[in-house]
């Protein structure tokens, strides 16, 4: 198996460290070949630059792919759907099958978010979107939702499948609390309430900072929050300014650090915005938490996350955008070690259903079959 893909950058814009931004290089890691390529890494969040961030990636990855043996498939994945433009042009002049994973339904998941990508853009992105659609032999959703809005909107049922996001049981099991983490971060003896992700305008992440307000008098309830994103510094820069003492806030954490912090969790915050597009999502993190035993509280809008939580019976759900809410479940949780440890067995008995050995043999058989 080969990957390409450009050098890791995200979320900052900053290339991460122990890398080149360069034409060409090349690694394996854990058995895959990768090939990374030079890209114009956006370091702003313009859409001007994030187009021209992605149409670097197109031809390069394209160019680079070309030089490499001919595949048995060729697969490419979204967001943003450029990458799978480079797949599908690959495909073409290999000769080979194009599947399509589609991992978010791009462009419409931007728009709640980014009042500043011009309507003429988006009406490119969506000739693309389905120009994708209709070439691809398979396209891999990630949701039910993603499969039912694809049909509604024209695409055969018979090309769609659907695998969904998974945890690898061998990095997220439960484990005792990080004693030393704890001691550095002040959370001994705490309830602690973490978020893990990207922090930007989609996740509303102001309503935790609103929570944290209201329980400022409840000494034995600590917030955690760690990740990277455009709204990283002002949400910094609020919580010095308000001075949030119950709430701890880390850089973007490398990922062999994740699983300690995720010991420390009693609950894992999955916040979203009130939009239509956010019920057909089913955050990653929900399923990092399943494997940990830490059970979720999602403040996001009805549909098919909420319906997983809902049907495992691992967590507790609120009104999107309503710090009252979340902030008065959070209270409960504290008083209720219970009930956090009955939803947290079921937390870990759903991350059998959702494992990463499942999805892979999923895939693979795709795969397999057009090969």
């Amino acid at each position: 198996m080969t990957v390409v893909t450009s050098v890791p950058n995200w979320p900052g814009g900053r290339i991460h460290p122990g890398f080149r931004n360069v034409w060409r290089q090349t690694e394996v890691m854990e058995g895959i070949r990768v090939v990374r390529v030079w890209t114009f890494v956006a370091s702003g969040t313009g859409a001007g630059e994030r187009v021209l961030d992605y149409l670097s990636f197109m031809a390069t990855a394209t160019f680079a792919a070309l030089r490499e043996p001919r595949p048995d498939v060729v697969v490419g994945t979204s967001p943003q759907f450029f990458a799978a433009v480079a797949a599908w042009v690959t495909s073409v002049l290999r000769g080979r099958p194009f599947v399509f994973e589609l991992r978010d339904l791009w462009p419409a998941s931007i728009l709640p978010t980014d009042v500043g990508v011009p309507g003429r853009l988006v009406r490119l992105l969506e000739h693309v979107e389905r120009f994708l659609y209709r070439r691809a032999r398979v396209v891999v959703a990630v949701t039910d939702a993603f499969r039912d809005d694809l049909v509604r909107r024209g695409i055969p049922a018979g090309k769609i499948r659907v695998v969904r996001n998974a945890v690898d049981p061998a990095r997220y099991a439960p484990q005792p609390r990080d004693r030393g983490l704890a001691a550095v971060l002040g959370l001994e003896g705490k309830v602690v309430a973490g978020y893990f992700g990207t922090f930007g305008v989609a996740q509303r992440l102001d309503t935790i900072l609103d929570a944290a307000t209201v329980l400022r008098g409840r000494t034995g309830i600590v917030f955690l929050l760690a990740g990277g994103g455009g709204e990283w510094p002002r949400l910094r820069e609020r919580i010095e300014r308000e001075r949030l003492d119950n709430v701890r806030l880390l850089p973007e954490q490398p990922k062999e650090r994740m699983p300690a912090l995720w010991s420390l969790c009693d609950v894992a915050l999955v916040p979203l915005r009130d939009e239509p597009i956010f019920r057909t999502v089913v955050p990653s993190k929900i399923f990092e938490a399943f494997g940990m035993g830490v059970p979720t509280l999602l403040s996001m809008p009805e549909g098919e996350a909420t319906g997983i939580v809902r049907e495992h019976g691992c967590g507790w759900i609120v009104s999107p955008g309503d710090p009252a809410e979340l902030a008065s479940t959070i209270a409960h949780l504290a008083d209720a070690p219970g009930e956090r440890a009955e939803m947290s067995g079921r937390a870990r008995a759903a991350s059998g259903v959702f494992s990463r050995e499942r999805t892979a043999e999923a895939m693979l058989a795709i795969l397999g079959a057009l090969g």
